[in-house]
């Protein structure tokens, strides 16, 4: 137990009669009487309060989103005749933060109540949530009474799944996602499939003006995109994908992104796979098409983490040259900084063309951006920065003029761009 403030504020009482006694010593027995009455006032207060008053049962997802706020539930029971002044708090894992605990609530005697809060793990894997961590004051109010209530749920925490059901169910409802609109476009003119009302986003030139006429509405043609395709997600897990931004990794970003667009791409009848390494080969998953394609790429990448290692682009690439016969997209999602890997890499890719049509995905540095634009760095620092974006810029530069595509994007704008860009390459009908 914890002495309460009202405890602290009563133990001043023959704090100062004790100051007193030593100008008047006939308040020596009135101390002594002050202080053996607040002592078995607390005393008892204490033994009222040893019986836990409160239980407490958790009800949390099997399944957490990395990076995103994750809704807890906690059902409160009191057990009291009175009413209680209630805090509780969770036992998190590792890499797992929330900014509503503890939770406060006052409950009624004998009531029931239910309070929220939200966690967002940093860290993907299997974790564990742990005991519960309850206060609430003494009868009396003389101490906190604080009670641990054993509970271990166990979660699993995921890349951004939570991104998919959104998109999921916005499809569902015929609905467009800002960063997901370019979704609904449609393939190449020779491919019309149905007539249907304008959406926002559409071309201009996709408009047929006699049934806008007709209908008086505008009613835009759709056409359908070539599917049964393969797109295959290279993954870089080496030493520069661990560098963070908004709370997660490079890697974790590449991971989101991946996820979302295998959705989409299997939405759309493509096939989709997945291969991560590092130094070596980390996980494989050969291109799959149907329902579970999302989650056979989810099931190859959830628990993989970079490493402090230096990349092998060559194993990556060796392995797709053995392993992937059709012709295919393939997205490489990396980080590049010097010279040596730069001309591997343009080596690399211009082994793989033309039996596949590669996508380089350069993940920006926010902090770089911001330095060259005008940080509060020093001098050396800036140029050191504006050296580096010099550098990339090259890259980028290099890699389209050997006919690579290239998409050159800040994290937190990659899921949105990489789809556009995915939808692009297949309406201009590339693959």
């Amino acid at each position: 137990m914890i002495p309460s403030r009202a405890l602290v504020l009563l133990a001043i009482v023959p704090l100062g009669l004790a100051v007193a006694t030593l100008v008047d010593r006939t308040l020596l027995l009135p101390m002594l009487a002050a202080d053996a009455g607040i002592a078995l006032w607390a005393a008892i207060d204490a033994l009222l309060a040893r019986k836990p008053l409160v239980t407490v049962k958790r009800h949390a997802p099997a399944v957490l989103s990395i990076g995103r706020p994750n809704l807890i539930t906690l059902e409160i029971r009191s057990l009291s005749r009175r009413k209680l002044s209630i805090e509780v708090a969770d036992d998190l894992f590792d890499h797992a933060e929330s900014d509503d605990l503890p939770v406060k609530l006052e409950l009624p005697p004998r009531e029931r109540a239910t309070a929220r809060y939200h966690v967002r793990p940093t860290r993907r894997g299997a974790h564990v949530i742990g005991d519960h961590h309850v206060r609430y004051l003494s009868p009396f109010g003389l101490w906190i009474r604080q009670v641990t209530v054993p509970a271990e749920t166990p979660v699993k925490v995921y890349p951004d799944v939570q991104a998919v059901r959104t998109f999921e169910l916005m499809a569902r409802q015929d609905r467009d996602p800002s960063a997901l609109r370019a979704s609904r476009k449609r393939g190449g003119e020779s491919e019309f499939e149905r007539l249907r009302e304008y959406r926002r986003g559409d071309e201009f030139r996709s408009i047929d003006w006699k049934a806008t006429a007709r209908q008086k509405k505008i009613i835009s043609r759709e056409y359908q995109l070539e599917s049964n395709q393969n797109l295959l997600f290279l993954l870089d897990a080496g030493r520069l994908m661990t560098a963070q931004t908004q709370g997660l990794s490079l890697f974790d970003h590449a991971l989101n992104a991946s996820l979302m667009l295998s959705h989409v791409a299997a939405r759309g009848g493509d096939r989709v796979g997945l291969l991560a390494f590092a130094d070596g080969i980390k996980s494989y998953a050969p291109p799959v098409s149907g329902a579970g394609a999302a989650k056979h790429v989810l099931s190859a990448g959830y628990d993989l983490y970079p490493e402090l290692v230096e990349t092998n682009y060559g194993s990556a690439f060796q392995h797709v040259g053995l392993r992937v016969r059709k012709r295919s997209l393939i997205v490489l999602f990396t980080q590049v900084v010097d010279d040596v890997a730069a001309s591997e890499l343009l080596r690399l890719m211009r082994g793989v063309m033309p039996r596949h049509l590669p996508l380089m995905v350069l993940l920006r540095d926010v902090e770089i951006d911001a330095l060259v634009e005008g940080g509060d760095a020093d001098p050396y620092t800036r140029g050191a920065a504006a050296e580096l974006s010099s550098f990339r810029d090259r890259l980028v530069r290099d890699l389209k003029n050997h006919g690579a595509l290239v998409l050159d994007v800040a994290p937190g704008q990659l899921t949105g761009q990489l789809i556009n860009r995915y939808l692009e390459i297949k309406a201009r009908h590339l693959l």
